[in-house]
């Protein structure tokens, strides 16, 4: 069966490629801003060796994506699919990050319903895992319409625990609120 969890997804504004090998460089090209990682748990990230663990741990999740703006066509950032749970139907979204020059765009709410149109296919509840302290991408899950189901200790590959916020969006609330728009 082709990897479900690594399409090529489109819409009229931004493209998701599959994560490639050779993509690091131009990833960590965007990454390397330590704007980016201001508000999240693990800060150092724009750090060359830093970013290879996380890049590793984008490669082998088997989900992982190249987030390009088709207006510039530049690399705007990644994120990726995780951790599916076969018994539970469920599936994390994250790892997200986008190039500062993207922030208070569209473009992440335009990625998080192609993803979540694309993978409400196979499952029925997506989580999302926020470090505690990024308002930021806290503010864009509540604006989702993502519900908070407390804090949680995570384990990032290769790295320490952190201190995160746990959100479910379900299946039946998501094609209702499709519905409604």
């Amino acid at each position: 069966m082709k990897n479900f969890l690594q399409p090529t997804l489109e819409n009229e504004i931004v493209k998701l490629l599959p994560l490639q090998e050779n993509d690091f460089g131009r990833l960590y090209e965007v990454a390397s801003d330590p704007k980016i990682w201001e508000m999240h748990p693990n800060k150092n990230r724009f750090e060359k060796e830093v970013f290879r663990n996380f890049f590793e741990g984008a490669m082998i999740s088997g989900g992982a994506f190249l987030i390009i703006d088709k207006e510039s066509d530049e690399v705007a950032g990644s994120t990726r699919f995780y951790d599916f749970d076969q018994n539970e139907n469920s599936i994390f979204i994250g790892y997200t990050f986008y190039g500062t020059k993207f922030w208070g765009s569209k473009l992440n709410p335009k990625v998080k319903k192609l993803m979540l149109d694309y993978i409400f296919q196979y499952v029925d509840l997506v989580k999302f895992h926020v470090g505690a302290t990024n308002w930021r991408s806290r503010t864009a899950m509540e604006r989702l319409g993502a519900e908070n189901m407390g804090n949680i200790s995570v384990a990032y590959h290769g790295e320490p625990n952190r201190e995160n916020v746990e959100y479910w969006i379900k299946k039946r609330d998501w094609v209702v609120k499709q519905q409604l728009h």
